[in-house]
């Protein structure tokens, strides 16, 4: 019994006989390239589902004038039906190459589950699970504060080595390449809020009043605010990147290895860096933005440059840009504090360092908005 596929001069052709009763044999003839019309395995297929007594198959190559990965394929679906049978097969007749792709191609076999979706546990293993991670991250937190309290302590000594050079470019990237942005955003707040103000205080004319509502709110809160929030996603994203890609580089290591440690190198100066550098930014926006409101007071409320100028300088004091320059600092300190934990968090995968940066951002803003509610509250209980 026998059967075949012919086709033409050279091309690929498999015939497939039966040598014993439980025994097939495949000769595969001519050239098998993906460019040609390669048969498909469904002759050896119907030949073993003719003899279900079947126990082995064979192969033979002579005649085969050359091959890729078309027969690789055509064999892996051949060995993927007789394994369903438990029928043995026999490659003493296969190329040596054919031979050790298949084995490479078989190795590993794909997981049946691969695909599924993720089950999820039981609404009390989630909420357990999830504390112990909240419990786990805290405690890094704290000790990752206590390591930088501890460095920070030895500059003070001057004990702490970093590069002075890092610090002042740091310095220089974290100061005045933060201005066009900071400008930009503050001018637009000045602008909202005085034509937020403006809306309701031109109902009873006292539109002169938008310059209190502008000052005020620019110097205690929207100044340092605003800052705090640009330089968390435009500088304390950059320190978690930063930090993150010299992890997955192992440079972090390097260091320790040197007996250098990475707070005192790495997050040192960047924590004083921006510490210094926004009560400067804080300053500059309160003014910018009380500008954007002067250009909303000016042009749309019908006020003089005298008049706006008076009432601001009458409704600011010291005191309220000493909250804000506060406020600032904090700021500061927190989000360069968050930017580096998550860059030493970082795992060793380039999807690992996107994680770092976006959480080092999140991680900075809800930082930034819980320790304004608490200073805010602060300066109530103290009168300032």
């Amino acid at each position: 019994m026998k059967s075949s596929m012919p086709t033409g001069n050279d091309s690929p052709r498999v015939d497939v006989h039966s040598l014993e009763i439980d025994t097939i044999s495949v000769e595969l003839s001519g050239n098998w390239k993906l460019e040609m019309e390669v048969p498909s395995a469904d002759a050896v297929r119907s030949k073993i589902e003719a003899m279900p007594q079947c126990r082995a198959i064979v192969f033979d190559t002579r005649n085969l004038t050359g091959w890729d990965s078309s027969l690789v394929a055509f064999m892996k679906n051949v060995y993927e039906f007789c394994a369903t049978r438990n029928i043995e097969r026999v490659p003493d007749g296969l190329p040596q190459g054919v031979v050790r792709l298949l084995a490479l191609a078989t190795a590993v076999p794909e997981k049946k589950d691969a695909k599924r979706e993720k089950i999820r546990g039981p609404f009390l293993k989630i909420i357990g699970e999830e504390s112990i991670k909240l419990g786990r991250s805290t405690l890094e937190m704290i000790e990752f504060v206590g390591e930088a309290s501890v460095a920070f302590t030895r500059l003070i000594i001057g004990k702490a080595r970093f590069r002075r050079v890092d610090f002042i470019n740091i310095l220089q990237d974290s100061g005045v390449g933060a201005l066009p942005i900071v400008s930009l955003i503050s001018v637009l707040v000045g602008l909202i809020l005085a034509f937020v103000g403006a809306v309701q205080l031109r109902m009873f004319g006292a539109q002169i009043y938008v310059a209190d509502l502008v000052g005020l709110g620019m110097a205690r809160e929207m100044g340092a605010m605003m800052t705090a929030v640009i330089m968390a996603g435009r500088t304390g994203a950059a320190f978690a990147a930063q930090l993150g890609t010299m992890q997955v580089n192992e440079e972090i290591d390097a260091l320790r290895t040197l007996g250098i440690s990475p707070m005192e190198f790495l997050v040192m100066p960047r924590m004083i860096a921006l510490a210094l550098m926004m009560p400067l930014l804080c300053l500059y926006a309160d003014l910018m933005g009380i500008f954007g409101g002067a250009v909303v007071g000016i042009g749309m409320l019908g006020l003089t440059p005298a008049e706006y100028y008076t009432e601001t300088v009458l409704s600011i004091s010291l005191g309220d840009f000493g909250a804000g320059i506060i406020k600032a600092v904090i700021f500061g300190v927190l989000v360069a504090l968050s930017g580096c934990l998550r860059g030493i968090q970082c795992g060793r995968s380039a999807s690992a360092v996107g994680d770092a940066t976006t959480s080092a951002v999140v991680t900075s803003i809800v930082f930034i908005i819980v320790s304004d509610s608490l200073l805010t509250v602060i300066y109530d209980i103290m009168g300032f």
